[in-house]
Parts: structure tokens; sequence; C-alpha cells
């Protein structure tokens, strides 16, 4: 039986915008749900994630921020936000608070569909890859492609699966510097724009999940103007 096509929740109070997309988008082969409010929505998700999120930011009763918020507290589905054009607060702060990738509106229907394949392009990839491989252990931290999960310490780390992506791409190159420009292409699973600051902030929030090494260092290093490295301790 060939597979199910993957399954899109599209989250948008814009009804002719949301109809334009959902039709685009069910022409190039996904199964896609239109919700307008983003309460409701949660509730939807509450009883059974889709195979991916998009959320636009602005949007009356409940705001796409607060949605991410609540949504990132019982469900690690993958999203992609809708923003206004030039409001880099709403992207920083979406990436912050567990986005895995963003699109600035106005957007093309082809451009939203790139990004939603490379997303999971990227998961199913990362699943396929670690199908036989064994943990990635580094110091106290121990990656596990195969359940696509991470601990430190012993304790389990919360992360989003861009998180959990760029964790495992600096672990598999522990102790040696990656450029973002290649973080972005092996961990999201497109090039990086310009201004792009999607692989910064992840670094970030995953920083925050890691204890310091010794002395205050924190396990992913900044190798200024290059990219990152995750130090073997």
């Amino acid at each position: 039986m060939p597979d199910t096509p993957p399954s899109v929740l599209l989250i948008d109070d814009d009804l002719e915008l949301s109809a334009l997309l959902a039709d685009y988008i069910a022409n190039e082969g996904f199964r896609v749900e239109a919700m307008a409010d983003g309460a409701a929505a949660l509730e939807r998700m509450r009883s059974g994630a889709p195979d991916i999120v998009v959320l636009d930011v602005m949007m009356p009763r409940v705001s796409g921020i607060e949605v991410l918020r609540r949504l990132r507290t019982f469900s690690g589905v993958p999203v992609l936000m809708l923003t206004a054009r030039g409001d880099d607060i709403d992207c920083v702060l979406a990436l912050e608070l567990g986005a895995d990738d963003y699109v600035q509106k106005p957007c093309t229907p082809r451009e939203l569909v790139a990004r939603l394949r490379a997303i999971l392009r990227r998961i199913g990839g990362a699943r396929a890859q670690a199908a036989s491989d064994d943990a990635i252990v580094v110091g106290a931290l121990a990656v596990w492609p195969q359940r696509r999960c991470a601990e430190y310490g012993n304790t389990l780390l919360t992360l989003t699966s861009s998180e959990y992506g760029l964790l495992e791409v600096l672990a598999r190159n522990a102790g040696s510097v990656v450029s973002k420009a290649e973080l972005s292409l092996q961990a999201l699973g497109r090039p990086m724009g310009p201004y792009d600051r999607n692989i910064d902030v992840h670094v970030s929030a995953i920083r925050q999940k890691l204890a310091p090494l010794s002395g205050g260092r924190p396990l992913i290093q900044t190798v200024r103007g290059v990219g990152y490295q995750l130090v073997r301790g």
C-alpha cells in the first residue's frame, strides 16, 4: 500500500489566504486541515497531532505565539510559523519558544511548501539514517538517533525537532567546528539565508538546557565568524 501523505494543520484566521494555501498544499500531495481559532486548534491537537503545523502569529483571541507556548507544554510536533515581514521580534520569539522555522508574509505557496518539505525531509531522513545507529556519547551527553532524543548527565532533555537535529549534528562532529551554513543544511534541511538567525537562536535554547562545563564554559562554544563546536569536555 502507498505511504499515507503527511498531514498539515494550518492555523490562520485569514480565511481567504488560508483557503488559497490549503488548496495549494493539498495539490502538492499533503492532507490539510485548516482552522481559524488558536484555542480550538490546541484542543484539536490534544487528541492527536498532525505531522506538521503551520501557525500564523497574528490571530485574535489567542495569538500564534501563545498557541505555540501552550502547544510546547504537551507536544513536540514540528511548527512552521507565518510572521509579518520585518517583524524580527516575533521571528526570534517563535524560535525561542520552540518553532522549527518561519516564513515571512507575504509568502508564495510554493515557498511555504518547500519549507514544509524541508522540515519533514530532515526529520524523516534522520530517522532512516538512525535505524541502525547506536548512541552518540560525548562526555555526559548521549544522543540517541533512533529515538531522536538526548540525555545530559542521565537527565532526558526536552528538545524541539530542530534543536535535536542541531545537537545531533554537533555531537557527530564533536571536537570540530561546524559552520552555520552546514548546520542549516544538515539540521534544518535548507540553505542558510541572509540575516538568518535561526541557528543562533536554536543553539542559545540548547545551551540553556545543558549544564556548563567546569569553569562555566558552555558545552557548545561559539567560533566567531565560523560556527559552533561541541567540546568533548
